[in-house]
């Protein structure tokens, strides 16, 4: 047992852990910083790894350096890409899908800002198991765990940072509340494969292989209800190469076809049938070259704090549901979470009243278009190869195309695209869900963009979207095949 008390315990030293514990520490606060990794493997997610992408966008390295003042450069920032595109399954349409930014040396890069947040005055300690929140008067009030020994240990502080990712033991210990989901539903997560390969780059295609961009493939055939992903990094043939699925999709796929495919035959599949890229060899720097983990594709919680608690990252199902990017959000949510944690303890109010700002800062940085987002995900999922096909060919302009997966809303009507789309029945009425949902993506970010400020209003405000979320839940189920 232990009797020390901190002002601040986060919970988690991933990215957005150590970036909120540094800017708690750089607010003059007593913050202790826990994870259950050796120093080497901070932030690593599970025993395969960082099972990560790696992707992440410039904007959101310059939101943190503005925030707490730190520098990225190599080696943590492995390779500079001008843009993520997308491609339709049979190869002929692409759409942009986010700008210029980086593919990460992850473990570099959780190295580096847990440095930073040690510099900054946090007590980092390593090789602690975090099982679950102390709970007094229905405040959380401390963590429990084990250490290094495997003794059972207890910290308490004025405030705890949720930052143990998508199989955190903290948020599933709250209390019963209406506030912050426990649980989040199977149907909203996705299994995802990711190998880091040296491979001979035999000829050029860059639609299997592309240097100077990050590479998504659409293909409900290949990655049922996800898609696959070819990101390069420094060196010619160096790839994160991956596949995410969704556990309904796969399930109805096989079904459909007689096959009896999982993430892991499926993930073979897609790195065997790359024609550019030939004898893969793993490329295990960090012991990090193979694995498999779980993302959350649906909006960020509504609320991301509790009387005493504060979650970012993973944690709370914040990596973009198109996309399933989690790192940016991650970055956002830990320096703010960090900030205000600190505020909350500046002002001697870690109620959820207290800590409610954090809810409104992170909506406005980011959580604001998330809703929006999760219903172009459900009706994407909705749809074949042949729809997406001929929807990447007809339904979109280039303009309108990256609008929707920024979570803006283009004006769309089935009037003004009627030729387009005029052929097939299918084709019809997959534009006309397509207007549908484009209305509940506006629907849902007018909701954001008047997200509650106070905790009384929430409540109401949830319930809605919950409902506007069911709605498109209802109508677009998964349908690979």
């Amino acid at each position: 047992m232990s009797d020390q008390h901190y002002d601040i315990i986060v919970a988690g030293a991933g990215m957005s852990g150590s970036l909120a514990a540094a800017a708690a520490a750089r607010a003059g606060l007593n913050v202790l910083l826990l994870d259950k990794n050796n120093p080497d493997e901070v932030g690593k997610k599970t025993n395969w790894g960082w099972v990560c992408g790696d992707a992440v966008a410039s904007t959101h390295l310059d939101f943190v350096k503005s925030k707490i003042s730190i520098n990225f450069s190599k080696p943590e920032l492995n390779l500079k890409v001008d843009g993520v595109i997308a491609y339709s399954p049979d190869m002929e349409s692409k759409f942009l899908f986010d700008g210029e930014g980086y593919v990460l040396d992850r473990p570099e890069f959780e190295r580096k800002i847990r440095d930073y947040s040690v510099k900054c005055g946090a007590h980092y300690m390593p090789h602690f198991d975090v099982e679950g929140p102390i709970i007094e008067n229905n405040y959380v009030v401390g963590v429990f765990g084990k250490d290094k020994a495997m003794q059972h240990m207890e910290y308490r502080a004025k405030v705890v940072v949720d930052a143990l990712g998508v199989a955190t033991t903290l948020r599933r210990r709250l209390p019963e509340n209406p506030y912050i989901d426990r649980v989040v539903d199977v149907d909203d997560l996705e299994s995802t494969g990711r190998f880091i390969y040296d491979c001979d780059v035999e000829g050029e295609d860059l639609r299997y292989y592309d240097p100077k961009n990050a590479l998504i493939h659409l293909n409900q055939l290949v990655s049922p209800g996800g898609y696959g992903w070819v990101f390069p990094k420094e060196g010619k043939g160096r790839v994160n190469i991956g596949i995410g699925v969704q556990k309904s999709s796969i399930e109805i796929r096989n079904k459909k076809l007689g096959k009896n495919d999982n993430l892991h035959s499926l993930m073979d599949e897609y790195v065997k049938s790359n024609p550019i890229l030939k004898n893969p060899k793993l490329f295990d720097k960090d012991k990090n070259g193979k694995g498999y983990w779980s993302v959350a594709v649906r909006r960020n919680l509504e609320c991301l704090v509790f009387n005493g608690y504060i979650g970012a990252g993973d944690s709370m199902a914040m990596p973009n549901p198109i996309s399933a990017g989690g790192i940016g959000p991650a970055l956002v949510a830990g320096v703010l979470a960090g900030e205000y944690a600190a505020k909350a303890v500046h002002a001697n109010d870690m109620s959820i009243n207290g800590l409610w700002g954090y809810n409104t800062a992170f909506n406005e940085a980011y959580g604001k278009k998330m809703a929006g987002m999760e219903v172009f995900r459900t009706y994407l999922q909705s749809l074949n190869n042949e729809v997406i096909n001929y929807g990447m060919k007809n339904f979109l302009s280039t303009n309108e195309a990256i609008d929707l997966c920024y979570g803006r809303t283009p004006d769309l009507s089935l009037a003004s695209k009627f030729k387009m789309v005029l052929k097939g029945a299918s084709n019809i009425s997959a534009f006309a869900n397509l207007v549908y949902a484009v209305k509940q993506m506006k629907r849902l970010n007018e909701m954001y963009a008047n997200y509650p400020k106070t905790m009384e209003a929430y409540l109401p405000w949830r319930a809605q979207v919950a409902k506007e979320i069911e709605d498109v839940k209802e109508r677009f189920k998964p349908n690979p095949i």
